[in-house]
């Protein structure tokens, strides 16, 4: 359900008004008082942002000394208030020269009350963009003397973004080469048991894209994802050619994004902004391809000595290699005394985080280091507890592999001028939780 906020509030760190803004005239004008009362008073404000009170929900958020209060009378999307708030945030800042503070809200009044008519219609969010909103808001706010003086942007086409045509790009845009660099950056989390018996694994990722494209581009962008490829084989009445596809989960894109192509053709197309952006995330659950297998073995040998064996294999080809591979191996609290062996890498005894830490920085693919270490532990007088083992830990990256398998099989770019375009593609499969129980 969308945002529909009733009212709006500004307050000070005492709970003072600054300014507030009603936009239905189903709460009283008195709310604010709630808010002051069973929540500022109580000192509750750091436990949730979510409070409510007397069949009313407010949503609260600090910026700098100023509390922003939304009122709301009926279910409403929390998480699109918050992301107004930001927003919101971000446009008063670009009239202010880059300050928000209480001084700052008092010496702008009456651009705030603009402003505040014209980014929430009956408490729904409307155009937040600075740059369209200071072509018909052409007041200039007190701006603060350690502010950043403003910088001379190209006027976009004003009537073109407002309709939501292409918002997040503005036209004339030229430039001598032409060039889009797409990364696609992988997150592996991983969950295995002593013997390499996968308990849990999922990979989150995320295309990024840096543009330097003159005009107004179209892009389409082509994945080995299942259901595109099998779209594709529907459209042109061809059989999908064998190779790996993927099943990508929770998918969101970015607004550039033409979804109504994207779910009549399952293909991503789109007009990219200028610069750098992020232009999807997924997350997959099935079929991943672990860069790495580590298998751990740890003796005690009475109450005075350990014996560590790591063993760590990666999975990838041969012609690949990782960067910055570490490997945390826990070791008891009372640990006096180390010693290693290692095939490859350095490794040490770190007391701070009770670790023993390998470090190998470039780890060739299909090959099997391994560490040995003999740990010297403090004999104490006590009874000694049962140590719990915490998992081993790893940090990694793979350049030029995703443990998904996704892989771009085009991206096209097509503008009126008919113009040639460089791009680059790069993997890059990095460690997210990646434990192993020893």
């Amino acid at each position: 359900m969308p945002l529909a906020a009733s009212a709006i509030y500004f307050l000070n760190l005492r709970g003072d008004v600054l300014i507030n803004r009603l936009y239905r005239d189903d709460v009283g004008g008195n709310m604010v008082d709630a808010f002051r009362m069973h929540i500022m008073q109580t000192k509750e404000l750091g436990t949730c942002p979510v409070r409510q009170i007397g069949g009313c929900s407010f949503f609260y958020m600090r910026i700098s000394n100023v509390y922003i209060v939304i009122v709301v009378s009926s279910n409403a999307n929390v998480a699109c208030a918050f992301k107004f708030v930001v927003e919101a945030v971000t446009l008063f800042k670009s009239y202010f020269g880059g300050a928000f503070d209480e001084d700052a809200i008092r010496n702008n009044f009456v651009l705030i009350y603009e402003l505040l008519d014209e980014i929430m219609d009956f408490g729904y969010p409307q155009n937040l963009s600075p740059e369209i909103l200071k072509l018909y808001i052409t007041q200039e706010g007190v701006r603060s003397p350690f502010s950043s003086k403003p910088t001379d942007k190209p006027i976009p086409n004003a009537t073109l973004q407002v309709t939501g045509a292409v918002g997040w790009r503005r036209e004339g845009l030229v430039y001598k080469k032409n060039e889009v660099f797409l990364d696609i950056v992988e997150s592996v989390n991983l969950l295995m048991s002593s013997k390499g018996s996968v308990l849990r694994c999922d990979v989150t990722g995320k295309i990024l894209m840096k543009c330097f494209l003159s005009g107004m581009p179209d892009l389409k962008l082509g994945l080995n994802d299942k259901i595109g490829l099998e779209k594709e084989s529907q459209i042109k009445s061809r059989p999908i050619k064998s190779g790996k596809t993927i099943e990508l989960d929770d998918v969101t894109f970015h607004q550039c994004v033409n979804l109504t192509r994207f779910n009549s053709e399952k293909t991503v197309s789109f007009v990219p902004p200028d610069g750098e952006f992020e232009l999807m995330k997924y997350r997959i659950t099935e079929g991943v391809n672990l860069p790495f297998r580590v298998l751990p073995t740890i003796k005690e040998l009475g109450r005075t000595r350990m014996e560590v064996n790591v063993k760590v294999k990666s999975v990838f080809g041969p012609k690949m290699f990782a960067l910055g591979v570490v490997i945390k191996v826990p070791v008891p609290k009372q640990t006096a005394k180390t010693s290693f062996q290692v095939t490859s890498g350095r490794a040490k005894y770190n007391a701070s985080i009770d670790c023993l830490v390998w470090k190998i920085r470039k780890f060739p693919g299909q090959t099997e280091p391994s560490m040995s270490a003999d740990v010297e532990l403090i004999s104490t007088i006590t009874e000694k507890k049962s140590w719990t083992r915490p998992p081993i830990q790893m940090e990694f990256q793979v350049p030029m592999f995703t443990a998904s398998g996704l892989r771009v099989r085009f991206l096209k770019v097509w503008e009126k001028s008919g113009y040639n375009t460089i791009e680059w593609v790069r993997y890059i499969t990095k460690a997210g939780s990646y434990e192993i129980r020893c």
